[in-house]
Order: C-alpha cells, then structure tokens, then sequence
C-alpha cells in the first residue's frame, strides 16, 4: 500500500492520537465539518435575511436546502481554494453553484471573516460545552473521595517536605475548589466571548443597509450567540480569553494529574492508579506499572500552556483586518482545545480508577510525627516564654533533632523548656490528629458546594 501521508500531526494520529485528542474534539475541529458549520451560517444569514426583506424568501430557502456539504464536491471546493488563494472564496463558489439562481444572494453583504468568526464562536461553544460535561463527573468522584476521608490523618507537604497533619479530604478539597473555579470562568466568560460577527468589510455594516442592526440580533439569536455592539474583525481579546481559560483549566488538571502522579510512587503509597491485565509499563522491565496516564495529563497542560502566548499574539493586528492575527488562532484555538479536551477525558480516566489507601496514609504520618507536630509545641511553649522565644528553642531541638537522630522527644526532655509543658500537654501535642485544625469542616463544606453545584 502507497501511503498517502494524510496524518503527520500527532493530534490526528492513528496510533497516537487518543492521547492527545478526543472524538468530540475532533467532531468539532474536523474540515468536512467546519464547511458544513460554515454552510450553516450562510443558510441562517439568507433566511434572516429574508425574514427583514433584504433577501427574497424564495432565493434564501434554496439556499438554506442547498447548504449541505454533501451536496458539494469538495474535491472542486480545494481547487478553488487553492488556485483563488482565498480561504472561503473557494466554497462559496461551488456552493453558489449548487444553489443556481439563488446563488446570487450567497453571503450577501457579509465578508469573509463574518463567517469564520461566526463559525469559530460556534466551535469555542461546543469545546465549552463538552468540557463541563467531563468535568462534572470529575467533581462527583473527588467530592465522594474527599468527604470519605475529610477526618483521614494526612501528611501535608511543603516545598516538597513534611509540614503539618492535615485531613487528606482537604488535599482532595483544593482539587474541587480549583476545578469550579475554572467551570465558572468558562461560564462567566460564555456572553463575552461566544459572539457572532456580522459587520461587512470594515464594520460598519453598509452592505445590510437600514436593517442591520435587526439583521445582527436575529442572525445571532438563530444561532445562539451573543449579538456584540462592534464588530471585532481586529479585536481578538475573545479569543485570547478562550484560549487562556481553557489553558488555567488544563492547567488545574496537571496539578492534580502530578500530584496524583506523587503520591501514588511506592515511596509514598497514598494513592493506587487503576490497572488492569495487559497494561505494560517497560519493554525491557516487566514488573513496571508506570503512571503514564498522570504524566499525560502534565505534558497536554503543558503544551496547552504553550498555546496562550500564541494566543495573545494574535491581539496584535493592522486597522479593520489583518490575517497575520487570524491565521494565528486557526492554529491555536484548535490545539488548546485538542489538548484541554484530551485533558479532561485522561483525567476523569484516573480520578475514576483511584484508590485510597489510608492505613499507608497513617504510617507516613507517624514516620515524621516529631517533624509535623513543631508548631503546635511552638505555640504552647509559647504561652510561656512567648512565642519568637519559643520558635527559636523548638527550631535549635528540631535542627539537632533531625542532624542527630535523635527523637525530639528525648531532646526536649533534656532541655530546661521541657519542664515549661507537662507529661499530658506533651502527650497530646505529639499526637498529630489533634492538629488538624479546620481541616473537616472546610472539607465538607467543599463537598456540599460542589454537591449543590452538581445539583445532587
């Protein structure tokens, strides 16, 4: 078989591509489709057209029987594409052909950009919408994980080190939180940048005449858009919001997918990653079970991230109209998407596999007890000798603590402040469940927001 080199981007990529895309992201970024999003605009400008008396009734419901992709030879439309140079000139022409007589009203005082525009909000739409989709059933698995384990003892890390106890249902809580965050951006963000463009060569709409206005409010009413007050041929801040969003929403779940990825390391053994028979982590070392999976989700928030400056870049553009900007987001609006969309599904993947395991949990707890538990002698040490006093006492017994290895316990013991706290302050201090502060409370009231949130 002679290959005809059709797939030489990893999204599109028949082996690989399911790593970096998705089936409904590929729906919406598909050619074939895009033409047929582009038809559709067409068919709903005649028809409002008409319904105002710019066009006749009878020319745009042809029109709008014509706009089908399949009736068109697609084959003609890259022709014409090509030798035109022109990147709709190409399918209004064969499809003004398909219409016949009718043809002559296609695209009536519109330009091209009013179109593409107008299909690219459509497109931002359907990425919205299935981004919210996958994420709801992300927040109803780590709301359940969280309030299951809102009282587990945990470790929490700093700087990549013990710090204080903490219940693990707040590490799961701040996952949550960060995630409605970004699903309420993408709401708040819905009327800003999810609008039509129907605003002629250089917007001021002369081509529509008196109606226009009215033409703009039922174009962009048909099709479920916002109707914006200018045109915004050159004034791509939409854009560059869209594409920044979804990056903050890739990035939320790098952080998770990595700290998932941390904390399921047989060093620390908190989390265990679903598998199943069959899944190979080495070609060379057969007992490997690599998180693969959580690292997928870093590199697709990673090359998400990539895409903002791309993004932002395309802000920068001459007078009325400059492709050098348009030509930009073509590129990147698809790839954010690509990669953000790929995201999620991964990601709700993992989190729906992932199992606790708090008896592990607890014993990373108790192997740096006499680490987690310094502030909480600080400040009752405090009470006596005050607490900067007291900071420097706790931080010279710890240091030697940790250099000599010693037990602090031992140390303090030895050391005039110890007789500042007796055998029972001493006992609760050192015991770390009793210094989770409002680590419960906090989490279930995450859980019941986000539970409101999902309307359970």
């Amino acid at each position: 078989m002679t290959c005809t080199h059709e797939r030489s981007h990893i999204v599109d990529s028949t082996f690989y591509g399911h790593n970096y895309s998705t089936p409904a992201s590929h729906r919406i970024f598909c050619d074939r489709c895009r033409f047929q999003r582009w038809l559709d605009i067409e068919a709903t400008l005649a028809l409002v057209q008409a319904e105002i008396g710019i066009i006749p009734a009878d020319a745009a419901e042809r029109i709008a029987a014509s706009a089908k992709v399949d009736l068109l030879d697609l084959d003609a439309v890259r022709a014409e594409i090509r030798r035109t140079r022109h990147s709709l000139v190409g399918l209004l022409r064969v499809f003004q052909a398909a219409c016949g007589d009718a043809g002559e009203f296609v695209h009536y005082g519109a330009t091209t950009q009013d179109i593409q525009d107008t299909g690219q909000a459509l497109e931002m739409r359907d990425v919205l919408d299935e981004i919210e989709s996958v994420l709801r059933p992300v927040v109803a698995t780590l709301a359940d994980i969280a309030d299951e384990h809102a009282d587990t003892v945990a470790l929490g890390r700093t700087h990549a080190r013990p710090a204080l106890p903490i219940g693990f249902g707040l590490k799961v809580a701040g996952w949550i939180d960060e995630i409605m965050r970004d699903c309420e951006r993408i709401r708040a963000m819905r009327g800003r940048v999810l609008a039509a463009q129907l605003f002629g060569g250089v917007g001021t709409m002369a081509g529509f005449g008196d109606a226009a206005p009215d033409l703009l409010q039922g174009f962009a009413a048909r099709l479920g858009l916002t109707a914006p007050p200018l045109g915004w041929h050159v004034a791509r801040d939409r854009v560059a919001e869209y594409v920044s969003t979804l990056a903050i929403t890739a990035g939320t779940l790098g952080r998770i997918g990595d700290e998932i990825r941390t904390l399921s390391r047989p060093e620390f053994g908190e989390f265990e990653l679903g598998w199943r028979d069959g899944h190979v982590g080495s070609s060379t070392m057969p007992h490997k079970r690599n998180p693969e999976a959580c690292q997928q989700i870093v590199v697709l928030a990673r090359l998400a991230a990539a895409s903002v400056n791309t993004g932002l870049a395309a802000m920068i553009g001459d007078h009325e109209r400059d492709s050098r900007a348009l030509r930009l987001e073509w590129a990147c609006i698809a790839d954010v998407s690509h990669y953000t969309l790929a995201a999620c599904a991964i990601a709700e993947s993992v989190i729906g596999g992932l199992a606790v395991r708090p008896q592990r949990i607890g014993e990373n707890v108790a192997d740096v007890t006499e680490q987690v538990i310094t502030e909480r002698l600080m400040l009752a040490m405090g009470r006596h000798v005050g607490k900067q006093t007291a900071h420097e006492h706790v931080y010279q017994l710890s240091q030697r603590a940790q250099s000599t290895s010693t037990p602090l316990r031992e140390l303090l013991a030895e050391h005039e402040v110890g007789a500042l706290l007796n055998d029972d302050e001493l006992a609760r201090i050192f015991e770390p469940s009793g210094y989770l502060g409002q680590s419960a409370s906090l989490t279930r009231r995450t859980v019941t927001e986000a539970r409101k949130w999902l309307g359970q």
